[in-house]
């Protein structure tokens, strides 16, 4: 196996890992449903936490640097993480909604409120819990602090905002695969790439503006020397 090819595996099996970890998060959620949707908030955050210290492949967690960095090896991890997130969850959560009855009911109430849901408020859901995601990793990757994932997770599910990998991971628990739920699941990613990018787009106009003043406050300071 040649290097490039060993890089796609590994950018694919972390995606894999990503999912697995994500079903995890959304399984304990789903436990506590009945019990406290609040400690199942928290709790959740594990699945982000695991991730970001073993540096896995998750598309919520990388798509917002995409604005910054987006050559053809960034896109292609990218999505080779996506791809990889939809085989954890598929399999995790169609194992764990047979292993444990009593996730695949509450999925299933979870999952049938999501499909009454407009496709736009889907969409801003996942636009929301974007902007959230790229908080929780871009806090940890410049501050080396955990405080970013262990307040924006649970803040997204309170809110009801809408998290695609998450969301894959309840349909597979609930057996949803109809045409309507990957409608919804679509909706989702293209919020959260949508909402995981505003902020850093933000950042990089104001670099921008400060990249091209500089040299004009140089020229003017050299005139009056």
């Amino acid at each position: 196996m040649n290097n490039q090819a060993r890089t796609i595996l590994k950018d694919l099996l972390d995606g894999v890992s990503a999912g697995i970890l994500i079903s995890i998060g959304g399984a304990v959620f789903l436990a506590m449903l009945g019990l406290n949707k609040y400690v199942g908030a928290i709790l959740f955050s594990v699945a982000l936490l695991c991730i970001c210290y073993k540096g896995y492949n998750l598309f919520t967690g990388k798509v917002g640097f995409m604005v910054e960095k987006h050559d053809k090896d960034a896109i292609l991890t990218l999505f080779l993480g996506l791809a990889g997130n939809i085989i954890g969850t598929l399999v995790c959560g169609v194992v764990l909604s047979y292993a444990i009855p009593d996730l695949y009911a509450a999925a299933v109430t979870v999952c049938d409120a999501k499909l009454a849901q407009a496709w736009w408020q889907t969409l801003v859901r996942g636009l929301f819990c974007g902007v959230l995601m790229y908080l929780a990793v871009s806090i940890f990757k410049e501050n080396k602090t955990s405080l970013g994932i262990l307040f924006c997770i649970p803040v997204f599910i309170l809110s009801g905002f809408e998290h695609s990998i998450a969301d894959m991971a309840y349909f597979a628990t609930a057996r949803v695969f109809t045409g309507p739920g990957v409608l919804f699941l679509v909706m989702v990613v293209i919020g959260n790439a949508v909402g995981a990018m505003i902020l850093p787009a933000l950042s990089l106009v104001t670099k921008r503006k400060k990249a091209d003043s500089a040299p004009a406050e140089g020229k003017e300071g050299g005139s009056n020397d």
